[in-house]
């Protein structure tokens, strides 16, 4: 079991609205990890890190932030996290980009997705808005590498 939290980066989102950090956290609670706590915040580069920074200092081994990643001004969650990480994983991005199309073609494109990890030797996945994105990158990405890539940030 590993331990996770979320962050939902939306405007306008709410705890009964959050379809995508709710759908992220059952299916992650479903393939027998350990939900820690989940924050929903503002397109705010503060509110973003203010979130992300508490769970820097949890038991989260996997951090999952939705939302923000597009490139619409609003968008800061790529330019507010990304500096953060220690290393940055481009396979993810370039893979959920490249299965992306294959769903909704070209306009997966503008997707910023991104993973890396933090100084704390936690995974940040930043994930796009949609549930349709999460569930994509979940199923097909994140869960069936998860064991993976916690061993290979512990070494």
């Amino acid at each position: 079991m590993i331990d996770f939290g979320i962050i939902t980066v939306s405007d306008t989102r709410t705890k009964e609205t959050d379809k995508s950090g709710q759908y992220i956290q059952n299916a992650m609670t479903e393939a027998g990890n350990t939900f820690i706590q989940k924050y929903i915040v503002k397109d705010d580069s503060q509110q973003i890190v203010d979130a992300y920074n508490k769970l820097l200092v949890s038991s989260c081994k996997i951090i999952l932030v939705n939302g923000g990643t597009g490139i619409a001004r609003r968008d800061v969650t790529i330019d507010t996290l990304e500096p953060k990480f220690i290393k940055i994983i481009p396979g993810f991005g370039e893979y959920f980009r490249q299965i992306s199309i294959e769903e909704i073609g070209l306009k997966a494109l503008v997707s910023g997705a991104t993973a890396g990890i933090t100084d704390s030797d936690q995974i940040c996945y930043l994930l796009p808005g949609s549930t349709n994105a999460c569930k994509t990158a979940l199923e097909r990405i994140i869960l069936p590498d998860i064991d993976h890539l916690i061993k290979e940030i512990t070494k």
